[in-house]
């Protein structure tokens, strides 16, 4: 790593702010050493924007907000397993396209399959441009209607997407199941996203143990350990 490079983490709030000599040089110490490996294993846990919010928060004294951080990422890959578990379960029915939409057959509108994949409305019509979702349209309104099977291929997409494929691939991988009826491109596909959801969950312990480490030399009031009631009684006895 380029010293430019610790100079910069320092400017951005992601190491504490370093001592300086009579003649302006930086003193750093095993705290900002703790502080840059917690930082990096947060970079690969979590990805550069959330472990600089993580870091700034708690050079700010916000713990809470530092720990929510992590939390929510911990919550995404809880997701992701969901997501990845639910299409496997789905694998045997993917070659089969569910009826034209019914209220029956529970078709959805772009804002119902947005909600329900917690995307955006323009994230689902951009991959319908990319060929990733094929709606329908009602023939009074022209609005488009999304069946169980659209829904089926939106979440596939949305595992895939978040496990780096762009929409091209995730279109091909989709199409190849809807005309070919076979699973083997999508069974690659889930064992390659297991793999970075088995990876990703290291790398999140790796960063807690890191970050732990940086946080018993912070102190942060938050952080010091909470003497029982009994214990208190106990001691000033």
């Amino acid at each position: 790593m380029s010293t430019q490079a610790v100079r910069n983490y320092e400017s951005d709030g992601f190491l504490p702010a370093a001592d300086r000599t009579p003649s302006g040089y930086r003193i750093y110490t095993e705290r900002h050493a703790a502080a840059l490996r917690a930082y990096l294993a947060l970079v690969a846990a979590f990805g550069y924007g959330t472990a600089g919010d993580i870091m700034r928060a708690l050079h700010r004294g916000d713990l809470d907000a530092a720990l929510g951080t992590v939390d929510r990422g911990h919550v995404q890959l809880v997701r992701d397993r969901e997501t990845l578990e639910h299409v496997r379960a789905a694998i045997d029915h993917l070659a089969t396209r569910a009826p034209q939409p019914t209220e029956a057959t529970g078709a959805r509108s772009i804002g119902e399959l947005a909600h329900l994949l917690r995307l955006s409305p323009a994230t689902l019509r951009a991959w319908e441009r990319a060929g990733v979702l094929t709606p329908t349209r009602d023939p009074r309104t022209g609005y488009r209607v999304y069946t169980p099977a659209d829904v089926r291929d939106a979440r596939l997409a949305h595992l895939l997407r978040r496990g780096g494929y762009p929409p091209t691939h995730i279109a091909t991988v989709i199409r190849q199941i809807r005309d070919a009826g076979s699973a083997e491109t999508l069974a690659d596909s889930l064992t390659h996203w297991q793999a970075k959801l088995t990876a990703h969950g290291l790398a999140m312990l790796d960063a807690a143990a890191l970050l732990g480490t940086y946080l018993r030399m912070l102190d942060l009031p938050a952080h010091r350990p909470v003497t029982s009631g009994r214990a208190s009684a106990s001691s000033s006895s």
